[in-house]
């Protein structure tokens, strides 16, 4: 089946063509996207012990930064499903990856010296199972 042009759509069109209007280039739009996903880096602690978490995140960071990535998002999981919550001998806040890791930067004076800001928002939030970290940047190199 052939549809026929309207001879709207070929009014319309010769106005386009003719008119000095600039459209955006979406694929430039894109790449700039692409460039803000390569310097960011998303990490999964699901699984991992405190301590194993806390070393992890140590080293990673360090790599980011050394690696001029300025963003990382941490997901930690809720923490809806810790068996940490039964034990009245643990801290129900600081046995879980949410609470802990947030608590192992902010008193690493070592690591608070190349992050700009942690989310605390995130942290607090009893809807969310991750934070971001945002690092200052490395002007080295």
């Amino acid at each position: 089946m052939i549809k026929k042009i309207s001879d709207k759509d070929k009014k319309d069109w010769l106005n386009f063509i003719n008119s000095d209007e600039k459209l955006v280039n979406k694929d430039i739009s894109f790449e700039k996207k692409q460039k803000l996903f390569l310097n960011e880096k998303v990490i999964d602690l699901h699984g991992y012990s405190l301590e194993k978490a806390n070393k992890y995140i140590h080293k990673l960071i360090f790599e980011c930064y050394e690696n001029k990535i300025t963003k990382i998002k941490v997901i930690t999981g809720k923490g809806t499903r810790s068996k940490n919550k039964e034990n009245p001998y643990q801290s129900k806040n600081l046995s879980m990856l949410k609470y802990s890791v947030p608590e192992y930067l902010n008193s690493n004076e070592e690591l608070l010296k190349i992050i700009k800001s942690i989310n605390q928002k995130d942290i607090n939030s009893i809807y969310k199972g991750s934070f971001e970290i945002i690092l200052k940047k490395n002007d080295k190199n």
